[in-house]
């Protein structure tokens, strides 16, 4: 048997802003494959379009040439978790929660069942009925990744989801959601500027260059599945992260 085909793929894909003299070159040329169930963490500079890939990627704006294709079955096949949490302060945490369900149309009985199975799963089943000014910002954070996690999605795409979170809080969250993915099998594009988060979390892990983003390196992690956050006191670990480092830091630097 050959190998699958890609869940998510680009092409030559490209995205500029702006016209003529005015125009801002943020992306691409880029072509990327992502495999069915494989946790991808794309590291780069600021603004080297990493969100702009994401955004492309979740149908929330277009590429300027090239293509993006998603080889799916269902019509809203990907979820997408920003670094803001996203979630609704008028709403219960049940409600966001529920809220891709209600969308989809599913069953108000079916779908609250669904939600409260993953509030259970991030530890919030006693604040289903909490608003989120009440709730810190991991418990925010984890109410975003219930939501996204709760319609099944096919993609989940991620961007910089634990950056605004305090670092024993981010370590937390990475360990979590390294055992949720790893039982969901769910293909994600993950977006972040720390190594560290990359190499525990990845399959592989992509390094773009510098403004109009493109894809200069990649690496494999040398850590089997399924895997822990113990990964992290492993020689290897401080290897590879020296490693992406050196990649990165000469497209960090202005010119």
């Amino acid at each position: 048997m050959g190998e699958p085909h890609p869940k998510l793929e680009t092409t030559d894909l490209s995205r500029t802003f702006g016209r003529g003299s005015a125009a801002v070159d943020a992306l691409g040329p880029l072509d990327l494959t992502v495999a069915p169930g494989e946790f991808v963490c794309i590291v780069g500079p600021s603004g080297c379009g990493k969100s702009t890939l994401l955004r492309i990627a979740g149908g929330l704006l277009r590429p300027s040439t090239g293509e993006l294709a998603i080889r799916t079955s269902s019509p809203r096949p990907a979820a997408m978790i920003f670094q803001d949490y996203g979630i609704y302060d008028w709403k219960t945490v049940l409600a966001n929660v529920r809220f891709g369900l209600d969308i989809q149309r599913v069953p108000r009985r079916e779908a609250n069942a669904r939600a409260r199975d993953w509030l259970a799963r991030m530890g919030l089943a006693d604040f289903a009925s909490a608003y989120p000014a009440t709730l810190s910002g991991g418990m925010r954070q984890r109410v975003a990744i219930a939501r996204a996690l709760a319609v099944e999605p096919e993609i989940l795409l991620m961007d910089e989801p634990f950056a605004a979170l305090d670092a024993q809080l981010r370590t937390i969250l990475q360990d979590e959601l390294l055992d949720l993915t790893q039982t969901t099998r769910t293909t994600t594009l993950f977006i972040t500027h720390s190594l560290e988060e990359a190499i525990v979390l990845g399959d592989r892990v992509l390094v773009m260059s510098a403004r109009p983003g493109r894809i200069i390196a990649e690496r494999r992690p040398p850590f089997p599945r399924p895997r822990s956050g113990d990964v992290r006191s492993a020689p290897e670990f401080t290897t590879l992260k020296s490693e992406l480092w050196e990649l990165l830091r000469p497209e960090a630097v202005p010119a």
